[in-house]
């Protein structure tokens, strides 16, 4: 799994590209938390070049937000599939995480 970082209006893209699974969930996860607990308190993931996400990938996202939530930030996923959309809604996580449809709306659910 490859991943890039970019800054969209004062917050953070986090945009990885390919599956997050048993093997890529650690460093992804390890990346997120590092930007977190570097001050970053707006953080937007963009999902949208995943094609899978196993439930190490889960956890990852999980303790990103736990820790963002401690912060008083704002962690926001975009971009889905409509298969990894479901992978969320099958895991009841669609509760947990704010998600939007595109990356701009993202940006704007962190301010």
């Amino acid at each position: 799994m490859e991943m890039t970082e970019s800054e969209q209006d004062g917050a953070i893209i986090v945009e990885p590209r390919g599956r997050i699974d048993t093997n890529s969930a650690k460093p992804f996860g390890e990346r997120v938390t590092a930007l977190i607990g570097g001050g970053a308190h707006r953080v937007v993931i963009d999902l949208r070049q995943i094609p899978y996400i196993s439930s190490a990938g889960f956890r990852s996202l999980l303790i990103s937000a736990k820790m963002m939530d401690e912060a008083k930030g704002k962690l926001v996923l975009c971009g889905m599939s409509a298969e990894i959309r479901r992978l969320f809604e099958i895991g009841a996580f669609t509760d947990l995480f704010t998600i939007c449809g595109t990356r701009d709306e993202g940006v704007a659910k962190t301010k």
